[in-house]
C-alpha cells in the first residue's frame, strides 16, 4: 500500500528545492547566467535560422548569419552610447563650472536653513571625503572583476547561441525523455508557448528601446535640451529594468541636466518628457506590441527582480522576468504546482473563501 505524503511535507520539499536551486544559481552564475541568457537570444533568433534553412543555406553557416546580425545591432548601440558619451566628455569644462555654481547655490541654502557655515561644510565634505578614498580599493578591485566577468558574459554568449542552436534537437529529445509519452502533448504546449513568449518579449523590448530613444531624444533636442540623445539611450535601457529601472533613470536623467544646465526649467521639461513617454509606453505602445501573454503580478515582479539582482547582478535582474514568466507558464500547466501559478500571477478573484 502506498502512503500519501502529507501536504506539508510536500510544501516543505518544495521550499527545500527552491532554496538548494537559488544556492546553485548564486555559487555558479558565472556559467548559468550566460546560458540562460543565450537560450532566450536562441529562441529569439531560431525564425532568422528557419528561414535561412529554408532558403537552403548549408546549417552551420544559417546558424551562424543570425548570431553576426545580433553581434552588428549590439555594436551599433555600443557606438552610439560611446559617441554620446564622447560629446558630453567634450563639454567637461562647462560641466565643471555649473555644478560648481549647483554646488555653491546649495551652499548658500544649507547656511541660510540650518545655520552651517561655508567652512564647517568643508570640513564636512572632507571628513567624508576621506572614508571614500579609504574605501577606493576594494571597490576598483570589485569593479575590475565585475569588468572581467563581463567580458568574459559576452564572450561566451555567441558560443552558447551557437551550440544551442545547432544542437537545438538534441536538448528537446533530452526533455522528453524525462516525461511519458502520453504527457508530451503538454510538455509541446509548455515548449511552444515559452518560445512564443520569448521572442515577444525580448523583440517587444528592442522595439521599446528604439522608440523611447527616439521619443524622448527627440523630445528633448526640441526643448533645447544639452545630452537629450544621452539621456534617451539611458533612460531606454534602464526602462528594460521594470519599476525599479525607471527611478534609476530618472535620477541619472536630473543629475545629467543639472550638471549640463543651470536652469531649473530644464530639470522640469526632462521630467515632464519622462512622464509621458512613460505613459504612452506603459499604457498605449508597449501593451500592443508584447500583448498579454503572461501576466506576474507588480509585487512578486519587484521581488524577483530584486532577489535576481542580489543573486546574479544586472543580468538577474534583466532575466528575472522572462525567468519567472517561464515558471508561470509551466506551474499553469502542471497539476501538483497550479497554486504557485496562481501566486504569480496577476488575476485578483472576486470572491474568496476567506474573507479579509
Amino acid at each position: 500500500m502506498v502512503k500519501v505524503m502529507p501536504e506539508s511535507v510536500k510544501r516543505a520539499i518544495e521550499l527545500i528545492g527552491l532554496f538548494v536551486l537559488g544556492t546553485i544559481v548564486v555559487v555558479g552564475n558565472t556559467i548559468i547566467m550566460p546560458l540562460l541568457m543565450a537560450f532566450f537570444f536562441s529562441l529569439v533568433l531560431l525564425p532568422v535560422f528557419r528561414f535561412f534553412k529554408k532558403i537552403r543555406v548549408p546549417e552551420v553557416v544559417a546558424v551562424f548569419l543570425p548570431i553576426l546580425l545580433l553581434t552588428i545591432v549590439v555594436v551599433l548601440i555600443i557606438w552610439l552610447f560611446s559617441s554620446q558619451l564622447g560629446a558630453l566628455l567634450d563639454d567637461f569644462p562647462q560641466i565643471q563650472r555649473t555644478v560648481a555654481k549647483h554646488l555653491d547655490d546649495l551652499s548658500i541654502w544649507i547656511s541660510r536653513s540650518f545655520g552651517y557655515s561655508p567652512a564647517e561644510q568643508v570640513k564636512f565634505i572632507n571628513e567624508q571625503s576621506k572614508k571614500l578614498f579609504s574605501s577606493l580599493g576594494g571597490v576598483l578591485s570589485g569593479a575590475a572583476g565585475s569588468l572581467s566577468g563581463i567580458i568574459i558574459f559576452i564572450g561566451l554568449l555567441p558560443i552558447y547561441i551557437y551550440f544551442i542552436i545547432l544542437y537545438r534537437n538534441l536538448f528537446l529529445k533530452f526533455l522528453l525523455m524525462w516525461f511519458k509519452k502520453d504527457e508530451y502533448q503538454n510538455v509541446e504546449e509548455i515548449v511552444r508557448q515559452t518560445e512564443k513568449m520569448i521572442k515577444s518579449y525580448l523583440v517587444g523590448l528592442l522595439i521599446q528601446i528604439t522608440y523611447i530613444i527616439v521619443l524622448l531624444g527627440g523630445t528633448l533636442w526640441l526643448f533645447g535640451i544639452r545630452n537629450a540623445l544621452l539621456i534617451g539611450i539611458i533612460f531606454a535601457f534602464l526602462n528594460l529594468i521594470p519599476y525599479l529601472g525607471a527611478l534609476i533613470g530618472n535620477i541619472l536623467s536630473v543629475l545629467l541636466t543639472l550638471a549640463s544646465s543651470e536652469s531649473l526649467l530644464d530639470v522640469l521639461i526632462v521630467l515632464g518628457a519622462i512622464t509621458a513617454v512613460q505613459f504612452l509606453d506603459n499604457n498605449i505602445l508597449m501593451p500592443r506590441i508584447v500583448g498579454s501573454q503572461v501576466k506576474i503580478n507588480p509585487l512578486v515582479s519587484i521581488v524577483g527582480i530584486i532577489v535576481g539582482g542580489v543573486m546574479a547582478g544586472l543580468s538577474g535582474m534583466f532575466l528575472a522576468m522572462p525567468v519567472l514568466s517561464i515558471l508561470k507558464i509551466m506551474f499553469d500547466r502542471t497539476e501538483n504546482y497550479k497554486q504557485w501559478g496562481v501566486l504569480l500571477g496577476d488575476e485578483r478573484p472576486v470572491k474568496s473563501e476567506l474573507q479579509i
